[in-house]
């Protein structure tokens, strides 16, 4: 298992931007695939976006395509969530997490991941 620690969350107007990362703890960080999800108010966590080991392939929540985007630093042992265009409903509590599949039937899982974050508000007014 990792450790992992998330910042950057905020308060933002609608349309701004809030850049998310995710630092993590161990020398493993490069073998696991890492993944955003998010739990507003009352409502289920979900999946929002994921970044294999590499960097080289990514998976998105269809309504955050195109707005955000995943990235990691393999030598920084750090995953980031560019997040632009922002709405209301993005408004939530983010949570990085990690895990060793990589499959888009298994990354929107929850259960698939062995390590969480405390996670970071991010809150955006209208």
């Amino acid at each position: 298992q990792v450790q992992l620690v998330e910042s950057g969350g905020g308060l933002v107007q609608a349309g701004g931007s809030l850049r998310l990362s995710c630092a993590a703890s161990g020398r493993t960080f490069s073998t696991y695939a890492m993944a955003w999800f998010r739990q507003a108010p009352g409502m289920a966590r979900e999946f929002v976006a994921a970044i294999h080991w590499s960097g080289a392939n990514t998976y998105y929540l269809d309504s955050v395509k195109g707005r955000f985007t995943i990235s990691r630093d393999n030598a920084k042992n750090t995953v980031y969530l560019q997040m632009n265009s922002l709405k209301p409903e993005d408004t939530a509590l983010y949570y990085c997490a990690a895990t060793i599949f990589w499959s888009p039937t298994m990354l929107t899982q929850i259960s698939r991941y062995d390590s969480w974050g405390q996670g970071t508000q991010v809150t955006v007014s209208s």
